[in-house]
């Protein structure tokens, strides 16, 4: 997500203060954020295994924000080094079945965060599932795939017929192609794919759902 586009598309016209004397307060209102990226989200869509939105409250004003896959320790320094008042993820905190207790790694961040006046605001299920910004849109569009529907909890799975079918080899060398890395191959490497199934995450729990909707090969 942009960032810079986020905050300018919730930009407040400032304290009356402010009103009164022709400025405008510089940043936006964290809860006025928070309300702005839970509705682009549809947080209230999913139910899912941690608190989406806000996790740990700081500063009542987002002035700049830093971006991450994960609420590391070392994601938390480079924010406050970068005078951050927001630090935006996709893996955050309390995820269900853990050790509630601010102990140990997790209470090391959270004092970082506390300390430094850091907003931490996490959307797992909301992100990877967003029509136009969630993980697995972006996965198809590298790949040249449109969404032809959805399938399994949540509609979280995505299917694409291909336009021509391909050896689950070369399906291979396509996706490592697109992401830079190796995925593993697990099956009949010559298996013809028709149709791809795709979601991001673990996903393991899918597979059966996956061959439900007809796909010849589940990529996660």
């Amino acid at each position: 997500m942009n960032s810079r586009k986020s905050v300018e598309g919730v930009r407040g016209t400032g304290s009356g203060e402010g009103r009164a004397q022709g400025r405008e307060t510089p940043g936006v209102a964290c809860g006025e954020l928070a309300s702005y990226l839970d509705r682009f989200l549809e947080v209230q869509r999913f139910a899912d295994y941690c608190p989406n939105g806000l996790q740990v409250e700081g500063t009542k004003r987002v002035r700049r924000i830093v971006s991450g896959v994960t609420a590391s320790a070392a994601l938390i320094r480079a924010a406050r080094e970068a005078r951050a008042d927001m630090v935006l993820v996709h893996h955050g905190y309390f995820w269900r079945g853990e050790d509630p207790r601010l102990v140990g790694m997790r209470r090391e961040r959270i004092a970082l965060l506390i300390e430094a006046g850091i907003n931490l605001f996490a959307y797992h299920l909301p992100l990877d599932a967003h029509a136009e910004l969630g993980n697995n849109a972006c996965f198809g569009r590298l790949l040249g795939w449109k969404i032809d529907r959805n399938f399994g909890e949540q509609g979280l799975g995505c299917l694409h017929d291909l336009a021509r079918p391909l050896k689950a080899l070369t399906l291979r060398a396509r996706v490592a192609r697109a992401l830079g890395r190796d995925p593993q191959l697990v099956g009949d490497a010559a298996r013809t794919v028709r149709r791809v199934a795709w979601c991001t995450g673990a996903a393991q729990d899918m597979l059966d759902e996956a061959i439900a909707s007809g796909a010849d090969a589940l990529i996660s």
